[in-house]
C-alpha cells in the first residue's frame, strides 16, 4: 500500500522518534508498504517519521544508484532501531534531496563511512559498516529518527537560497507528484 508522504512543516518531522518495541502490530507489512511508497516516489530511502509515524525506522535501496556508486549494490534494507556505534574523522560533501522538501538540494558534510547497528524487519540483529554514498543515504533518514531533516546541515551561506523554496512548500505551492500530506 502506497503511504502519504508527509512534506516540510508537517509536525512529525521534528519530533524525536521512538524506539519500534518488538511486539509493533504488522511490522513486516509497514516495511513493505514504506519500500513501495519510497520506489513509487523514486526515492532512495524513507523514514518512518515521513510517513506520519514517530517510530525510529527506515528503509533504504540504493540499487538504483550502483552504476555512479557502486558501494549501494544490494544494499537494500530496512533499519528498525538503529544506532550509529562509528564514523569516520574524514568526510565529504555531495548534494542530498528529500522525498519531504520536493525540488530543494543541497551539499552535505557527513562521514565517509560509519558502522550502524539495527534490526531488520524480522528483528534479527545486525551490525554492518557502510561506504561512501551507502553510508551517506543511511545518515540522512537516521537523521529524521532524531528530528533533524538535511536542510539542517547546509551551510549557513547556503541556507538563504532555500528559504524560498521551503516557504512555497509550506504555502502548498511545490507539490510533488507522489502521494503527500501537507500542512493543512
Amino acid at each position: 500500500m502506497i503511504l502519504p508522504i508527509y512534506l516540510y512543516g508537517e509536525p512529525v518531522l521534528r519530533k524525536e522518534a521512538e524506539e519500534v518495541p518488538e511486539d509493533y502490530p504488522n511490522l513486516k507489512e509497514l516495511a513493505e508498504n514504506m519500500f513501495q511508497t519510497m520506489e513509487k516516489a523514486n526515492g532512495v530511502g524513507l523514514a518512518a517519521p515521513q510517513v506520519g509515524l514517530a517510530l525510529r525506522m527506515f528503509v533504504v535501496d540504493g540499487n538504483g544508484l550502483a552504476e555512479d556508486y557502486p558501494e549501494c549494490l544490494g544494499v537494500r534494507r530496512c533499519m528498525i532501531n538503529p544506532e550509529v556505534v562509528e564514523e569516520s574523522k574524514e568526510t565529504n560533501v555531495k548534494d542530498e534531496g528529500c522525498l519531504s522538501i520536493p525540488g530543494v538540494y543541497e551539499g552535505v558534510k557527513r562521514p565517509d563511512w560509519i558502522v550502524i547497528n539495527y534490526l531488520d524487519e524480522n528483528l534479527v540483529e545486525h551490525e554492518e559498516r557502510l561506504e561512501g554514498f551507502a553510508a551517506r543515504m543511511v545518515l540522512h533518514e537516521y537523521d529524521h529518527l532524531d528530528g533533524k531533516m538535511f536542510i539542517d546541515r547546509v551551510s549557513p551561506l547556503r541556507k538563504p537560497f532555500i528559504k524560498n523554496k521551503l516557504q512555497a512548500i509550506l504555502k502548498g505551492k511545490n507539490h510533488p507528484d507522489y502521494k503527500h500530506c501537507a500542512l493543512r
